[in-house]
């Protein structure tokens, strides 16, 4: 959990089935707290309506346990990265870590439901030196 610990540069692609494209621009950021770390992500979510402001909560556990902000578990970060996932009725959210360039890193998203059918891509980059 400590080396994630601190801002990193957050950079996201969303790739609809349907063609369609958006991106996320900002910043992420754990900050230590309670055996865990609060995650924060702000920036903007440009779309071909125009950019918004965007931001998202978790709280991560030291055991790299994802908690969403009110409490309900999200789903469990492989320590040496890999795939894992999230049920969320009637949605399936598959996601792969990749942390063989560490520092630099990447989470990819396949979610797929009766509504949804999109993969996101998330970049990290630390804004300091990291291991």
């Amino acid at each position: 959990m400590a080396e994630f610990i601190g801002e990193w540069s957050l950079e996201r692609e969303i790739s609809q089935a349907d063609g369609g494209q958006a991106r996320f621009e900002g910043m992420a950021e754990w900050r230590a707290s309670g055996g865990g770390a609060d995650y924060l992500e702000r920036g903007e979510l440009v779309m071909p309506t125009g950019r918004f402001a965007a931001e998202r909560r978790y709280r991560w556990e030291s055991d790299l346990s994802v908690w969403f902000d009110d409490g309900r578990f999200f789903h469990q970060v492989p320590e040496a990265g890999g795939e894992t996932g999230h049920w969320c009725d009637p949605d399936q959210y598959d996601v792969s870590y990749d942390f063989s360039l560490w520092p630099l890193w990447l989470v990819r998203w396949q979610v797929r439901g009766p509504r949804k059918d999109y993969v996101m891509v998330s970049r990290y980059a630390p804004l300091e030196a990291k291991g």
